[in-house]
């Protein structure tokens, strides 16, 4: 059996019930599937009884090993997910899946994020307190970087609460399940690298108000802007951000 690795952040899911449960969190639909360590594979098996073509990415070589003696038809990519690019893998749109390892949990979103325009639909286990982070809505302290970022691509469904006891090892930690859809238009009215560079800033002092928070990045103080300046990053809607961004001067 696979040893779980504390360096990789592997909590192993021993439960059944609930590794279906999150197979049916996405559509059904026949875009195909990645799905982001798979471990010991109890959520790649409903996967595989799915109708979309389905890929698996992992990079602990001995649960590859456990993977391919067990589900020797799986196409597997022994990789590093944060440093992997789709190209050459998927030619069109994929959606990604997975008991994300807590440590590297927020670096998979930032590179969903990366890859928007090729990923419609994302959905997986995090720890309990970044799932809710992703999902909370403006107004407090647990809406972030990540919160605005995501909302601001993909619509964001808190779906369930998962307990410690049904992994190996039990994390110390609850579970959150969370499910991303991406917007029917999800370009922004404004310069989508810059309005990354305008969250990232205004949240990174996040006491300050934003007049003092984004002074280096010199935003017009006008109409749209008075009000906004005044405020902290977190009482801001991405609708905000976009009218910020659009009045940095360049």
């Amino acid at each position: 059996m696979v040893k779980a690795k504390k360096h990789l952040g592997q909590h192993f899911l021993n439960d059944k019930n609930i590794a279906e449960k999150i197979a049916n969190t996405l559509t059904d639909s026949d875009v195909p599937v990645l799905e982001i360590g798979p471990g010991t594979g109890v959520l790649t098996n409903f996967l595989r009884q799915k109708p979309a073509p389905l890929k698996v990415i992992e990079i602990d070589s001995e649960s590859v090993e456990y993977l391919r003696a067990t589900y020797p038809d799986l196409e597997i990519l022994e990789e590093d997910f944060l440093r992997w690019h789709p190209y050459g893998h998927f030619e069109d749109q994929f959606r990604v899946i997975g008991n994300f390892p807590y440590n590297i949990s927020s670096q998979i979103l930032f590179k969903v994020l990366e890859y928007r325009d090729k990923i419609p639909e994302c959905a997986g286990m995090f720890q309990k307190e970044v799932a809710e982070r992703v999902a909370e809505k403006p107004g407090s302290k647990q809406y972030g970087i990540l919160s605005v970022l995501c909302q601001a691509f993909y619509d964001i469904t808190y779906l369930f609460t998962v307990p410690e006891h049904v992994f190996t090892p039990p994390p110390k930690v609850k579970s959150g399940v969370i499910k991303l859809v991406r917007k029917e238009d999800f370009s922004l009215d404004c310069n989508e690298k810059l309005f990354f560079t305008v969250v990232k800033t205004g949240f990174n002092q996040r006491r300050k108000t934003l007049r003092n928070a984004l002074k280096s990045l010199n935003v017009d103080q006008n109409e749209e802007t008075e009000i906004l300046l005044t405020k902290r990053a977190e009482q801001l809607t991405v609708e905000d951000f976009v009218i910020l961004t659009r009045n940095v001067q360049q």
